[in-house]
C-alpha cells in the first residue's frame, strides 16, 4: 500500500440497467427487475475501484463480507448509482459503507469488507487447492 487509506474516501459508479441484469437470469419465476446479485456486484466493484489506485504492484483486494439490504425494486432501463465510502481501516482490512440509488429513490445499502492481498501468494494457494482435486 504505497498511499494510505483514509476513512471518508469515496467513489461513485453509475450504470444503465439492462435485461441481462434481470432477476430472471437466476430463476424464471422472479420479477423482471434489477437483480440483487448484480447490485452486490456493483457494490463490490466500486469498492475495489476506490482502493485499486493506491495498491502497490502485486497487490489486489478480495471481498470478505457483505451485509446488503436491497430495499426497492428498479425497473430495467433505469440508471443505478452506487456510492462507496471507506468507513474503517484496520491494517489490510477495509470496511465500506455503500448506498445505491435509481432514478427515483434509494434502492440499497450495505456494509462491505475487503482485504488487501499479495496476488502471487494468493494465487499459489488457489493453485495448490485446485491441484488437490485433480
Amino acid at each position: 500500500m504505497s498511499k494510505p487509506f483514509e476513512v471518508g474516501m469515496t467513489r461513485e459508479l453509475k450504470i444503465r440497467t439492462q435485461s441481462e441484469q434481470s432477476a430472471r437470469v437466476f430463476y424464471p419465476n422472479l420479477p423482471d427487475v434489477f437483480a440483487t446479485p448484480f447490485l452486490a456486484g456493483l457494490m463490490e466493484r466500486v469498492s475495489a475501484e476506490l482502493i485499486n489506485e493506491r495498491l502497490d504492484a502485486g497487490e489486489q483486494s478480495v471481498g470478505i463480507s457483505m451485509n446488503l439490504k436491497h430495499i426497492a425494486a428498479t425497473p430495467l432501463g433505469m440508471e443505478v448509482r452506487v456510492k462507496a465510502e471507506i468507513s474503517a481501516v484496520e491494517g489490510r482490512k477495509l470496511t465500506f459503507a455503500l448506498e445505491a440509488f435509481d432514478d427515483v429513490e434509494k434502492i440499497g445499502e450495505a456494509t462491505h469488507e475487503r482485504f488487501i492481498i499479495q496476488a502471487e501468494k494468493f494465487n499459489a494457494r488457489v493453485a495448490d487447492k485446485a491441484g488437490k482435486t485433480a
